[in-house]
């Protein structure tokens, strides 16, 4: 019998970086609504609060597909789910760009919340089989790097874009693209490396086909938790903030009280998001070196606080303001101790579940708070328009955010309720 010898690392972070280009598209789409709100409101006669919705579909159906996502990557392996996903995307995506009525637009984003939703579980499942164990956590933080590059590119650049060739033109592109990684999932990437002819690195006891029947019986037990529902909540406030302002309103509200362009506004909300994801990993570490979660998750979430307090209530200038947004970003990466505490938070058994239920919590933030947001702003509005889109007033966005700032302090109350783990898993 042929010794096999393991896949090269090349074919390996190739046939990874397929499916991470899906997460990568899966983030773009999340937040390229922020840089094209006025042609939106234009486009389809809508308020903020429509568009407020508008945005949120992909958040409805991402949501809802989390629990989902970890029984289909077991039954049908992550080369069928990506390539499905990538399928869905792109016909999402173009069923987006060419939406004659605002349905249409919000089914196309319904459909690429549901179908980018497996590319996160998906991308693990292969790190799992095709790099050693070593290189996992490696494989888990470029993942995080590929969804802020996805986030930075719906930024200027898709600006850019938009301003040469028009929101249509580029989503119709943006489909196109999403198709062809579809293709060249189905046609490169394989669950195992032995199906390409290497030894695995997964040493496992198989997909784990025989559970399911146990899936929802592990979920009632981690809802069991109190620290469950409290680590659920408090990104709601937190990181949904951070995807609201970033995700949709930030450009808009940088262009109509600060007077900016554009692009200007994009690159300020584009350090948000660089400035949150560095913050994750630097505040995860620190929480591991001295061996507690609570402090750090309080100290920073009352940071956060104080920051958006500036932010909403205080007339900053400008840049001042870009530094505070890039300061609470980093401080709103805290997300990443919630995630750790949360599965030690449970028994071993229950870690994978606890993680996939915990990860709602930001997503859920966004879909809250963004058509929150646009409904108190058309509550606000004095009647201004332009071209079409709505025209909001410093005294409307402060009512907007204000909903963000009062899930804020709800996140903080909820904090103080959790229980310590000192970094050490619940037997």
């Amino acid at each position: 019998m042929t010794e096999r010898h393991y896949p090269p690392a090349r074919l390996a972070w190739f046939v990874w970086g397929l499916g991470a280009l899906l997460y990568l598209i899966g983030f773009y789409q999340r937040v390229a609504p922020a840089v094209i709100t006025d042609q939106l409101m234009a486009e389809f006669a809508i308020g903020a609060a429509a568009l407020g919705n508008l945005s949120a579909f992909y958040f409805y159906s991402y949501v809802a597909m989390q629990i989902p996502t970890g029984i289909l990557a077991d039954r049908w392996g992550p080369r069928k789910l990506l390539a499905t996903g990538a399928g869905v995307a792109a016909l999402g995506t173009a069923l987006f760009a060419f939406a004659p009525t605002l349905f249409w637009a919000n089914a196309g984003r319904l459909l690429i919340g549901a179908s980018v939703a497996v590319a996160f579980v998906s991308m693990l499942k292969l790190a799992s089989h095709w790099f050693l164990p070593r290189q996992f956590a490696l494989a888990s933080g470029m993942a995080l790097f590929m969804g802020v590059v996805g986030g930075v590119f719906a930024g200027v650049p898709l600006r850019l874009l938009v301003d040469a060739f028009g929101w249509r033109g580029v989503m119709g592109f943006s489909a196109a693209i999403t198709a062809l990684l579809c293709a060249a999932i189905w046609l490169r990437v394989r669950d195992d490396p032995v199906e390409a002819g290497y030894a695995s690195h997964f040493h496992g006891a198989g997909h784990g086909t025989g559970q399911h029947g146990s899936i929802w019986r592990g979920l009632m037990d981690v809802l069991s938790y109190r620290n469950t529902w409290i680590l659920v909540i408090v990104p709601i406030g937190v990181a949904g903030s951070v995807l609201t302002f970033a995700g949709l309103w930030g450009v808009p509200y940088l262009r109509q009280v600060h007077g900016l362009e554009t692009k200007t506004a994009a690159a300020i909300t584009s350090s948000f998001l660089v400035a949150w994801a560095l913050g994750g990993p630097l505040l995860g570490t620190w929480s591991e070196r001295i061996g507690r979660r609570k402090p750090i998750y309080v100290v920073t979430t009352a940071l956060v606080l104080a920051c958006w307090t500036l932010i909403v209530f205080l007339p900053l200038p400008v840049w001042p303001l870009a530094a505070l947004l890039v300061l609470t970003g980093f401080l709103s990466g805290n997300l990443i101790i919630g995630f750790a505490w949360a599965k030690e938070s449970v028994p071993v058994r229950l870690m994978g579940t606890a993680s996939g239920v915990c990860n709602m919590g930001p997503l859920m933030g966004g879909m809250f708070l963004q058509p929150a947001v646009g409904w108190m702003l058309d509550r606000q509005w004095s009647g201004a328009s332009a071209n079409g889109a709505r025209l909001y007033d410093a005294a409307a966005w402060q009512a907007g955010f204000g909903t963000m700032y009062a899930c804020v302090i709800l996140s903080l109350v909820m904090i103080l309720f959790a229980r310590e783990t000192y970094c050490k898993q619940s037997r």
